[in-house]
């Protein structure tokens, strides 16, 4: 299949969005200033998602249900609900954002940034999804130490960067993307990098890094290592969807190749970072969808 280029020049395409009107809203949430969202019939695999200079948000082929999830931070098994077609349908959406709303420091860890509030805004408006959460007593991992003696792995060390302060100069101003790391080279401190098979993070926290492990263990994953500060991280593993490619087989979605010799994820955090995923059962937070339409296309 030839890959299909899609292009947002014109300003016809976007059509003003009206302020939303909530039930106990004390305060105007923010939202776009603009947006489009056409239907994706392209079939291509690909998927595009991002923010551009300018607060300009681009997302390409995107399932309803991934925009649930980056707009809420959650993973897919914490979605409840809805009808079939929020993971089947593809659409193209661009929005633009009000110049300055995206300034200031970064948001506390596991709270919405403007971006992830202006989306939701967008969910409510053009798709009409009504949410609410709960809570559910379902199984986890808990991220703990694999040895008694709390020796770490040696794909995993103390970083010195300070995070907040690079938080504080984006606000200030704008700050272009972090270097690609170059092969064997630790990450970009206060970035983290992730590929089929593949995890690298610097200058994040324990529970930071808990949370981008649960996208790949399939569960919720709660930090209990007592471990404080930042950390610099590289974890390689074989992605289940991975271990049984044939020799020769096309590289992941990102064009990274993947080792099919290496570990399993579990393997991987014991022997890299002196780390453990142990079962347990504890409470998780999930989004129940009440109610969605599909979107009038503008």
């Amino acid at each position: 299949m030839k890959p299909v280029k899609i292009l947002f020049v014109a300003a016809a395409l976007f059509a003003p969005l009206s302020l939303l009107a909530r039930a106990r809203q004390t305060a105007p949430q923010p939202q776009f200033e603009v947006a489009s969202i056409k239907v994706n019939k392209s079939g291509d695999g690909r998927v595009m998602l991002g923010v551009q200079p300018g607060g300009r948000f681009n997302a390409t082929n995107v399932t309803l249900r991934l925009l649930i999830r980056n707009a809420y931070q959650l993973q897919d098994f914490q979605i409840v609900g809805g009808p079939s077609w929020i993971a089947d349908d593809h659409y193209d959406i661009v929005a633009k954002a009000e110049d300055g709303a995206l300034a200031g420091p970064a948001p506390p860890p596991g709270q919405p940034g403007p971006m992830q509030l202006m989306l939701r805004a967008l969910l409510a408006e053009r798709f009409k999804l009504v949410v609410r959460e709960e809570s559910r007593e379902t199984p986890i991992y808990a991220l703990i130490l694999a040895k008694n003696d709390g020796k770490l792995g040696p794909q995993l060390q103390k970083s010195d960067a300070d995070c907040a302060a690079l938080a504080a100069a984006r606000g200030r101003g704008p700050v272009g993307p972090p270097p690609m790391a170059a092969p064997g080279a630790p990450p970009p401190p206060c970035s983290i990098r992730i590929g089929p098979g593949s995890l690298m993070a610097g200058g994040q926290t324990m529970a930071q890094f808990a949370t981008s492990l649960g996208m790949f263990a399939g569960r919720i994953v709660v930090d209990k290592t007592g471990l404080d500060g930042a950390y610099n991280f590289t974890l390689n593993w074989t992605p289940d969807q991975a271990a049984n490619r044939p020799p020769g087989a096309p590289p992941g979605p990102d064009g990274a190749p993947v080792d099919p010799n290496s570990p399993s994820l579990f393997t991987a955090v014991q022997e890299q970072l002196g780390l453990k995923l142990d079962s347990q059962r504890g409470p998780v937070k999930v989004l129940v969808i009440d109610r969605v339409e599909h979107p009038t296309e503008n």
